[in-house]
């Protein structure tokens, strides 16, 4: 289990600290970001904040909101992340819709997400051992009357860049365990203008950059069109939250030398990155 760097580490001097001098480039985007650079910070690195991709409201999410106006119609609802129960709140506040309504559905959800539903004070029928969609699965693929349940799957409407496998991948083996699925476009992901990042680029190009640190695949997407081949960041450690998002970095071309064991939580991913660099290793 994580402990908890701040903690830990609050009065540590910092050339004690594991990731000291450590440059961490984090290409999430900026409603995660930040939650991941304080965690590199308490490890003692130096955290350069670069979104590859960035996340944002639809401007008019009618699937959605036609999924909100009729809730009875769903025995499910299945985040696969903040993003998606943030978007679906403030959809229903905007409709005027009192959060009640979602009792009127099972909820599920992965990681530390389920906080945030739980703060507003909801249940959250099913939160998998593991954190992630593929969990989701293997938990409902227990229940012995999951055949034609119906789910709602509140996801991202992909601008820009190739859709990354998980909600596809998601959606196909919710079918396949013969639940009837609603995908509804909750919210925007698109890629960022790389003119924004000169100074970053240059500085992986340099090889001042330490560490990439990835913790989605459209991260990862985001960032490749961003540079102009994998020479410019040959001399950094990539880093993914996840197995998941490092299966599909190396499938992109990506040589993945850090993956966090821990993925439920930043925490988890900081700590990988720190361990990376307390053991023997070529670099």
């Amino acid at each position: 289990m994580s402990t908890d760097p701040l903690k830990n580490n609050l009065l540590t001097p910092s050339t004690q600290l594991p990731l000291y001098g450590k440059r961490i480039l984090i290409t999430a985007p900026r409603n995660y970001a930040a939650r991941l650079a304080q965690q590199i910070i308490y490890q003692g690195g130096l955290p350069l904040l670069t979104p590859s991709i960035e996340t944002c409201s639809l401007a008019d999410p009618i699937a959605l909101d036609a999924a909100l106006r009729h809730l009875d119609d769903f025995d499910w609802l299945a985040f696969t992340s903040r993003n998606g129960i943030n978007a679906l709140v403030q959809r229903m506040a905007f409709l005027g819709l009192s959060l009640s309504t979602l009792k009127r559905c099972q909820l599920s959800a992965i990681g530390q997400d389920a906080e945030s539903l739980t703060r507003l004070g909801l249940t959250v029928d099913l939160l998998p051992p593991e954190p992630s969609p593929a969990g989701l699965i293997a938990e409902f693929s227990k229940f012995p009357d999951i055949l034609g349940k119906r789910i709602l799957v509140p996801a991202p409407e992909v601008v820009g860049l190739p859709e990354p496998n998980v909600i596809p991948n998601f959606i196909s083996a919710l079918q396949r365990l013969g639940m009837q699925v609603t995908r509804a476009p909750a919210y925007i992901t698109r890629c960022l203008d790389k003119e924004s990042y000169q100074v970053e680029l240059d500085l992986i190009r340099q090889g001042k950059i330490d560490v990439i640190a990835f913790s989605s695949t459209g991260e990862v997407e985001g960032f490749l069109q961003m540079v102009n081949s994998n020479g410019d960041y040959a001399h950094c450690q990539i880093a993914c939250f996840g197995p998941y998002t490092a299966a599909n970095a190396q499938k992109l071309g990506m040589s993945v030398a850090i993956v966090a064991d821990d993925y439920s939580s930043f925490a988890g991913f900081a700590e990988a990155i720190a361990a990376f660099f307390h053991k023997p290793h070529d670099y």
